[in-house]
């Protein structure tokens, strides 16, 4: 059975991290907004709170929550983290996708 959402291990070290880096523990939460160019925009945010339906993914130390309205438009897909010459980011790989934008923050689905 495929994982509902997986995370890359470069995700999950920049994860464990930003979190190590922080006076409290918290979670990567990414959600699916809607807005930007193509429909649907990605959302990441360090959270404190874990929702009772929040989808809770750990690798390592790393925790990622994903909300059930999300989830829907994120099944099967993979957080990364890509570090390149032109910055360092969180990215989705999402198959659900049709289209996305240059920016990559934003997708659309059919």
């Amino acid at each position: 059975m495929e994982q509902a959402f997986a995370v890359s291990a470069r995700a999950a070290e920049q994860i464990a991290a930003i979190v190590a880096a922080q006076a409290r523990p918290a979670a990567l939460r990414v959600a699916v907004l809607a807005g930007g160019c193509s429909g649907f925009q990605y959302k990441f945010e360090l959270d404190e709170i874990v929702q009772p339906d929040d989808l809770i993914v750990e690798s390592g130390t790393a925790r990622v929550l994903v909300d059930p309205a999300s989830l829907d438009l994120l099944a099967g897909s993979q957080l990364d983290y890509t570090d390149e010459l032109m910055g360092s980011h969180f990215t989705v790989r999402n198959p659900n996708a049709t289209s996305a934008c240059g920016c990559g923050t934003s997708f659309a689905v059919d």
